[in-house]
């Protein structure tokens, strides 16, 4: 029985490919330099993969910075910004086109589908110039056939990278995308030639738009693109891969009627549905690559059902047109578990990483085949079931405290407006008052004292007493600015999720569990395996040793139940609902506490709320209805007097802005400095807003440091829209990866400008 992998990550082990990256970029290394450490880990990857006996192994999903970027690149749809002279692109055009260059800005970086993974969005208008300009899928067919590999090759397909453009700057926002694909299939055709050339018997499209809610002439598309390619494939063998979720019936029927393609990939892990349909009907003679392994978590597979799985599927299209797979590339988990000493083997006999997903593959294929591995099955069932059974992942009193939440919509007492009068009778803050979102630069020296300390080189009384003072330093600073309510400027903190996390029961962390982000980019999600609780307060400690340190209101600073979860590894034995009301019910309790100890305006941050969003339409309401009510429970029970303030990253949201007004938080703060006119749009559009709001006034991601006219011609834009008694002034995020000597200056001309438009009010009356 065959087996295949979708995609494999890129960064390497232990993130070989980011730290030769970043070399290259300061300079510090050759082209030659970073081209071999790419060339090792590509060879590593195709052998651990063909050892592990997998049949389909990919070439091409190898990438410097990004696979979307790597089909513009092969499609030359270099904008013209980045003065490209033609010829084949070199690294110093690609990585401009990435991260932008001393002259000229990045193209725009944008979230794959539902995943934390970003790609670059191709820039397209009808003046586009395609030509054949990087030559990488064959380059590395052949690398791969060198050494002895032969592998499939594989491509964006033409229809989805498309559909995943953006109109370029001064393009009709309206030009339609799609009326390009006469242009690009072409080069594709030059592309499909050059491999089958090259000896290639197989090349996978990747299209996975086919999962979105797609209109019948985008649909249409599909149909008519793989028509013209049909001569140019003829002779090969072509894989047509879905993920991410299951494609719709329409899709389906299009999709498996496609000419030219011999094989459909579906993700069988988040695509439950799409079972169905292959039931109802599956076009015979034709490959079902099975998604059966998840391409998106860390736990081992459920090796007995997924085999139960494939063996009705095996019925259906027959024995040698089923191949085993995973249900979408590797890329979005982490790389391999022999690298996780710190894991107890209890926690890590329930996992399985990038590497062991590979052999996990093929021990399904061969047990197909009727070669079972009887020791590697029964391992696994007893880890399933040691997990099932576990004391760690259960804890009767949070089950039943969860269970209680379903009766009640959690709403506090008051309405906004009321709780907002009686805040500012005991807060006593001005017209248009200044705070920032949470975290201050973090030094090189306040670095090393953590990370001392996590070694045991300083004691617990030394760590203290450090970031003590340094509270003190940002508190002393606030008030020498003259901000309003201050914030303690997060000195203890490594990252907004783990700071919680590693206080939590339930979760557990790894040591080299790093994923893709974008670029060189690599974050470490935390990995939620069990009922989740506080044992003891998290914050309360350094929220109230800053709150002594000053008379003005001090900001309890936490991360929102939504955000926790979207940005961990979530358990797939209960639904994720579930999981984040308790969170949110661990969360109320801190914010209870904090409020206890005197804390009088508390953030609970939920930077990624709009990450969860379904991708169909259809699913909509549903997360947004229990994402919004978590973040309600962990403030239900607090005073009037109590402000609750919340902090989200800017993505899009004009379409949830009634789930946002809906959280009921007294307070808003929002990155949109890159996008100031669509938000004000929302509020121009007539939405009644009655709460506090503060869109960020200046952009903390760039070094830039804004003038004072700037700012307060940002303020009065907001005013035009908004009540001058709700808006709040505010950089747009925290300013951890910032320097004092930036920070300093921009700070101080956001509270001048402030000052200025409170004296112009007050004139005016």
């Amino acid at each position: 029985m065959a087996s295949h992998i979708v995609g494999y990550p890129r960064m390497g082990p232990k993130r070989e490919l980011k730290f030769a990256l970043e070399s290259f970029w300061d300079g510090k290394s050759s082209a030659e330099d970073l081209k071999k450490v790419a060339a090792d880990l590509r060879s590593s990857i195709w052998k651990q993969m063909a050892d592990a006996g997998i049949k389909y192994i990919p070439s091409n999903t190898f990438s410097y910075y990004d696979q979307v970027l790597d089909t513009t690149a092969m499609l030359g749809a270099v904008p013209a910004r980045y003065n490209w002279a033609g010829g084949e692109i070199a690294f110093d055009t690609y990585f401009s086109m990435a991260r932008g260059n001393a002259s000229v800005p990045a193209m725009e970086m944008t979230k794959w589908f539902d995943t934390n993974y970003h790609f670059i969005v191709p820039e397209l208008g009808p003046d586009v110039n395609f030509s054949y300009a990087s030559h990488k899928a064959v380059d590395e067919y052949k690398e791969a056939k060198g050494l002895g590999v032969d592998t499939i090759p594989v491509l964006i397909g033409p229809v989805s990278y498309l559909l995943l453009s953006k109109p370029a700057k001064g393009v009709e926002k309206s030009f339609p995308l799609l009326s390009l694909l006469d242009k690009i299939l072409p080069i594709y055709k030059e592309v499909i030639a050059e491999l089958k050339a090259a000896g290639a018997s197989w090349i996978q499209f990747d299209e996975p738009t086919l999962v979105l809610d797609l209109q019948a002439h985008q649909l249409e598309a599909f149909t008519k693109a793989y028509a013209e390619l049909e001569s140019s494939l003829s002779g090969l063998n072509v894989l047509t891969e879905t993920y991410f979720a299951d494609v719709p019936a329409e899709a389906f029927k299009t999709l498996t009627a496609l000419k030219g393609v011999t094989a459909f990939g579906f993700d069988l892990v988040r695509g439950t549905q799409t079972l169905d349909l292959i039931k109802g009907g599956f076009p015979s003679g034709k490959y079902l690559f099975a998604g059966v392994v998840d391409g998106r978590n860390i736990w081992a597979n459920d090796l007995a059902a997924s085999l139960n799985l494939l063996q009705s599927l095996e019925g259906i299209v027959g024995k040698d047109k089923l191949v085993v797979s995973t249900s979408c590339s590797l890329l979005h988990t982490a790389v391999d578990l022999v690298n996780e000493t710190k894991l107890d083997d209890e926690i890590k006999s329930w996992l399985a990483f990038a590497a062991q997903k590979v052999v996990e593959v093929n021990a399904l294929a061969k047990a197909l085949g009727g070669h079972k591995d009887e020791a590697f099955f029964s391992a696994n069932a007893a880890a399933q079931a040691s997990r099932k059974s576990s004391p760690r992942v259960t804890n009767e009193a949070v089950q039943k405290a969860a269970t209680a939440l379903k009766g009640s919509d959690h709403r506090r007492a008051t309405n906004v407006s009321a709780r907002l009068d009686a805040q500012q009778k005991k807060l006593n803050l001005p017209v248009l008052p200044t705070t920032t979102i949470g975290s201050f630069p973090q030094t090189v020296e306040l670095r090393r004292v953590r990370r001392e300390y996590k070694a045991k080189k300083i004691s617990e009384e030394e760590y203290v007493k450090a970031i003590k003072e340094e509270i003190k330093k940002v508190v002393v600073l606030q008030e020498e600015l003259d901000i309003d309510v201050l914030v303690h400027g997060e000195p203890e903190r490594n990252d907004m999720v783990e700071y919680f996390g590693e206080q939590l029961s339930g979760f557990a962390f790894t040591a080299n569990g790093w994923v893709q982000s974008y670029g060189s980019r690599c974050v470490k999600p935390p990995i939620i395996y069990g009922d989740v609780s506080r044992p003891n307060p998290m914050t309360v400690f350094w929220s109230t040793t800053a709150q002594s340190m000053t008379k003005r209101p001090m900001k309890g600073m936490l991360t929102g139940p939504v955000t926790i979860l979207n940005w961990s590894f979530v358990r797939n034995d209960q639904p994720r609902f579930e999981t984040c009301y308790q969170i949110a019910l661990a969360i109320k309790d801190e914010v209870e506490d904090l409020e206890k100890a005197g804390i009088t305006v508390i953030q609970i941050d939920e930077a990624a709320l709009r990450e969860g969003l379904p991708l169909r339409k259809a699913e909509h309401a549903f997360y947004l209805n229990w994402a919004v009510h978590s973040f309600r429970i962990t403030n239900v029970g607090i005073q009037d007097t109590t402000q609750i303030h919340t902090h989200m990253c800017y993505s899009n949201f004009n379409d949830i802005i009634h789930s946002i007004i809906d959280m009921d938080a007294d307070v808003i703060t929002i990155e949109n400095s890159r996008s100031d006119e669509k938000l004000l749009s929302v509020f121009r559009e007539g939405v009644k807003y009655g709460a506090g709001i503060g869109p960020g006034v200046y952009d903390i991601h760039s070094p830039r440091i804004p003038s004072t006219e700037e700012i307060a011609d940002r303020v009065n834009k907001m005013l035009a829209v908004l009540d001058t008694n709700i808006l709040w002034v505010n950089p747009d995020c925290g300013l951890k990866t910032r320097k004092y000597a930036e920070v300093k200056p921009a700070l101080e001309n956001m509270v001048s400008a402030a000052k200025a438009i409170r004296t112009q009010l007050a004139s005016s009356k």
